[in-house]
């Protein structure tokens, strides 16, 4: 039995990413969203990207980027996946020749089958807290009962997520992976080793693994 995979989201720093990947992080995110708080630039993510050594998966973190842009990105930083947050349709996310996750945010009205469908390549669907005019990184839960028990693709949960939940979203939903950014921060984009240590360790320790991260 594998342990969960973990995704650190929304490092500024060279030395968060640095303890993340110690700790045990399997990936982490670059925000490329300027209205974000944690919005890094090409120059920060580059050495981010670099500090965090071999056989750690960089994502990049996009909203409704135009593909120009997602293309400047990809020749200057070395992303091996590919996160969007918008209301980018499938055609869109499968261009740029990576592996991408697609945010859906879950909205009390969603359909959530027919969200996911036209999304199938993506190797994974991140489901998300949703809050009006905000693509993410709200710090609110949803209701994990809405998780599907067979989704079309692995499904990584975010959202609302701590050290003192994480365990508990694990097996109440049996997502194969987890991300959090706000969840371990001791302000917004700077990470509080403690809780990142402590969320990382609980996830891949004390929640059963219910589905495994493959297509």
């Amino acid at each position: 039995m594998s342990s969960s995979r973990v995704k650190i989201c929304g490092i500024t720093r060279v030395v968060d990413v640095q303890h993340a990947v110690e700790c045990g992080a399997d990936a982490v995110g670059l925000v490329f969203y300027e209205p974000s708080k944690r919005a890094v630039s090409v120059a920060q993510a580059r050495e981010i990207a670099y500090a965090a050594g071999p056989l750690v998966t960089i994502t990049g973190l996009f909203v409704n980027a135009p593909a120009a842009r997602v293309h400047q990105i990809l020749r200057e930083v070395p992303l091996q996946l590919l996160q969007f947050h918008g209301d980018e349709t499938a055609e869109f996310c499968e261009q740029f020749e990576r592996p991408y996750l697609k945010a859906i945010r879950m909205r009390p009205d969603l359909n959530l089958d027919t969200a996911m469908k036209p999304y199938a390549n993506a190797v994974g669907l991140l489901l998300d807290a949703y809050q009006p005019g905000v693509p993410g990184g709200t710090g609110a839960t949803f209701d994990w009962q809405r998780v599907p028990a067979n989704p079309p693709s692995p499904v990584i949960l975010a959202g609302g997520l701590t050290p003192a939940n994480v365990a508990q979203a694990i097996a109440a939903t049996g997502c194969c992976a987890v991300d959090v950014s706000g969840g371990v921060e001791a302000s917004p984009g700077i990470k509080d080793p403690v809780k990142v240590a402590e969320f990382i360790s609980n996830a891949k320790h004390l929640a059963p693994i219910l589905a495994p991260c493959k297509k």
